[in-house]
């Protein structure tokens, strides 16, 4: 889990994936050749969000792995899983707690434990993500998205672009 000094934006919302991949995803699933994402449908990550889909096309590329997302549809927030399996356990550890700094909030979270098992890792993201960020629509036809049959404007799958042999890739 991340935590950011900023308002909520989809390049944080992507960066914290892309964070979660390279420090514990690829090692738990080394043969994965796509990630499956739930997200709710609105937000910063919300299904109508132009950046969200140019920052998970950017990830895609980066770790050439296939993105498959699934929105909630609108309304049903309430139904993400992570609400009831993740959250509701973090509010209960701060409970009258003072958040009083950020280092706070992350050693508050990352103190989270369940008696089944649940542990929290948490890491300040203190990288800058700028506001007004405008997609153009050139760049959106640019995106390798295919939209599933089922509600497809909920549900989709980034894939890496292709790319020339002599092309190299940094991580």
């Amino acid at each position: 889990m991340s935590v950011s000094t900023m308002t909520r934006r989809p390049a944080f919302a992507v960066n914290s994936i892309r964070q979660w991949w390279l420090n514990l995803g690829r090692a738990r699933y080394p043969d994965a050749t796509r990630l499956l994402i739930t997200a709710d449908g609105g937000g910063s990550n919300g299904s109508r969000v132009r950046l969200w889909k140019r920052e998970l096309q950017k990830l895609a590329n980066q770790l050439g792995l296939n993105i498959v997302v699934s929105h909630l549809p609108p309304g049903t927030s309430k139904w993400n899983k992570i609400e009831h399996r993740l959250f509701s356990f973090i509010s209960q550890n701060w409970r009258a707690q003072p958040l009083v700094s950020y280092r706070v909030i992350v050693e508050l979270i990352a103190a989270t434990r369940t008696k089944t098992g649940l542990t929290v890792r948490c890491q300040l993201d203190t990288g800058r993500y700028p506001s007004g960020v405008v997609v153009s629509d050139a760049e959106m036809a640019a995106l390798n998205i295919k939209r599933a049959e089922f509600h497809g404007e909920w549900n989709y799958t980034i894939s890496p672009n292709t790319y020339p042999s002599n092309c190299a890739f940094i991580s």
